[in-house]
């Protein structure tokens, strides 16, 4: 039997009834809850959510920059001459591939465009590109200068012919010799210029292949504009006392095969001529020629 002290604590009125109902349910829903919902997850997926904005903020800023510079850096024109357009030139110019296809195939004939109008009916660009580019096109003087006679109208080669050409001494030439050229203008010559300096001299016309920049049509041009002085001093390395240093400095060697030669002459002795370079890793070869011209075997 319960005593009545302890009985009087399990009698409830009906507002206690109702309150311990409801509480009961509340702590039902809440562990319900606990066992349903991950907050870590959520609270991590927000800062998750928060994180990427940021960082896709930040990276549509940089491009926002980027295309800022973009805009505000425009390819500069420069004057040039149309008939050597490279293909990186041309898709800057906004010349199709096709455009550029038809003044190559032209070119190939032996013939060279010598005004806009010209270019336009060869390359068949648009008129919005050609007044875009034609104001930046440079010719060669005996363009500007011809008159309307049917002389004039002949092409570059044809007038050239009419011409009495004085042949000069590459060593001796000068920028505006070189640039009398047709196909070398102000950057090929002072790249020509250089390659000069390196060597001290041309020993050859030859060498002129090897030059960047001079195309084949330049290369022959060259030729029946200059020769190699006969007194030449060239200054020639020994190829069996000179070490890798000194042996590497030459244009047509680089540190590997300096080092290579070094290496053959203590295994094998002293080089005797120049076939025995083609012994050697890394030997340029077609270059041979050319090189035997600045060594010394003794």
């Amino acid at each position: 039997m319960i005593p009545n002290k302890l009985k009087s604590y399990f009698l409830f009125s009906r507002e206690h009834r109702s309150g311990i109902f409801l509480l009961i349910a509340i702590l039902v829903i809440f562990q319900i809850l606990i066992f349903t919902v991950n907050f870590t997850n959520l609270f991590q997926n927000e800062s998750a959510d928060d994180f990427t904005s940021s960082q896709w903020l930040a990276i549509q800023h940089e491009i926002d920059s980027l295309k800022k510079v973009t805009e505000e850096k425009k390819y500069e024109i420069k004057p040039f001459n149309p008939n050597f357009i490279t293909d990186y030139k041309g898709y800057v110019l906004g010349i199709s591939v096709e455009e550029l296809n038809r003044l190559q195939a032209f070119r190939n004939q032996g013939k060279y465009v010598n005004s806009a109008k010209e270019f336009q009916q060869v390359t068949q660009v648009s008129d919005e590109v050609l007044n875009k580019i034609s104001p930046y096109f440079k010719f060669p003087d005996w363009v500007k200068n011809k008159n309307n006679s049917k002389e004039g109208k002949h092409s570059f080669f044809e007038n050239k012919k009419a011409k009495v050409i004085v042949k000069k001494d590459i060593n001796l030439a000068s920028k505006e010799d070189l640039m009398a050229v047709y196909g070398i203008g102000d950057k090929i010559s002072d790249i020509i210029l250089k390659e000069k300096d390196k060597f001290g001299m041309f020993a050859s016309l030859e060498q002129l292949q090897f030059v960047w920049g001079v195309s084949p049509e330049a290369y022959e041009d060259l030729q029946k504009r200059f020769f190699i002085g006969e007194n030449l001093e060239l200054k020639k390395i020994n190829i069996n006392s000179s070490n890798t240093k000194t042996l590497a400095a030459f244009p047509y060697f680089n540190y590997a095969f300096a080092k290579e030669i070094v290496t053959y002459r203590s295994m094998h002795g002293e080089i005797k001529k120049i076939e025995d370079l083609t012994k050697i890793n890394n030997c340029p070869q077609e270059k041979l020629k050319l090189i035997a011209l600045y060594l010394e075997f003794n």
